[in-house]
């Protein structure tokens, strides 16, 4: 029985950063889509669910916090983490406050990248148990 593979879309307006993505999670199994603009990525979400996503905090048009909080809705079952170049407090904290599970600051070691992948996938799996 084939397991199905993982799926990533990576949102980045730097084409060497997207390619440098691809060819390492692709590598590790997982099934890549990339976004280069938040309206990009927002057409991607309407038609297809990916179990992670990657978004640069500095998109072309418009910032990836803002991305995040458009697509509260269609990823609220997608791990989220925020890749910047620029890391400040207050982009980590906005970051946090839109959802992201994680905060990344480039230049992205792949190791540390897949790590972090693996942990965040199987922190999704694994739901805490609930109360009542």
């Amino acid at each position: 029985m084939e397991t199905l593979k993982r799926t990533i879309l990576v949102v980045d307006d730097d084409k060497s950063i997207l390619r440098t993505f691809t060819r390492i999670l692709q590598k590790s199994g997982y099934e890549i889509d990339t976004a280069e603009t938040g309206k990009e990525a927002m057409e991607k979400t309407e038609t297809r669910n990916y179990d992670l996503a990657l978004v640069d905090i500095r998109l072309p048009d418009m910032d990836g916090t803002d991305l995040l909080a458009k697509l509260k809705k269609p990823l609220q079952h997608t791990v989220k983490i925020m890749i910047t170049g620029f890391p400040s407090l207050e982009t980590g904290v906005k970051a946090l406050d839109e959802g992201a599970d994680a905060y990344l600051v480039k230049p992205v070691k792949p190791q540390e990248l897949l790590i972090l992948l693996e942990e965040k996938l199987k922190n999704r799996e694994d739901p805490p148990e609930i109360s009542y």
